[in-house]
């Protein structure tokens, strides 16, 4: 039986250059027009109006991590969920500390006032 390392050290070195080698032959191949007009600020086609460069506050960003990182774990728990039946004390005792840490994270969000939405 082969080493499971040599499946790695195979394929790590195509998993780099793939993506390297599409973005080379994006960046040769690719036209290259310049205009005044693709440099213009495109906001759903119409000419905008003001300043361009608008500063949102931090929290917005906050906010959509927050419910970004508590959605992916909330896919986690759906494996968990339908083999339940099938669990072992050990399997469902490491699904509630699981769910203690998710509720330990979002009671710090909601104490550091991360959830406002002001």
């Amino acid at each position: 039986m082969h080493d499971p390392w040599v499946f790695v050290a195979f394929l790590l070195p195509i998993g780099l250059l793939l993506p390297a080698v599409a973005v080379l032959m994006g960046i040769l191949l690719g036209p290259r027009k310049p205009n005044a007009i693709k440099g213009t600020t495109y906001e759903c086609g119409i000419e905008t109006v003001g300043e361009t460069w608008v500063q949102f506050r931090a929290s917005y960003y906050i906010f959509a991590l927050i419910f970004v990182v508590f959605d992916v774990e909330a896919v986690f728990l759906f494996p968990w969920a339908v083999a339940y039946q099938q669990m072992q004390l050990y399997m469902v005792l490491e699904g509630v500390l699981f769910l203690l840490i998710l509720a330990a994270g979002l009671l710090y969000a909601w104490r550091k006032g991360a959830l406002e939405w002001v």
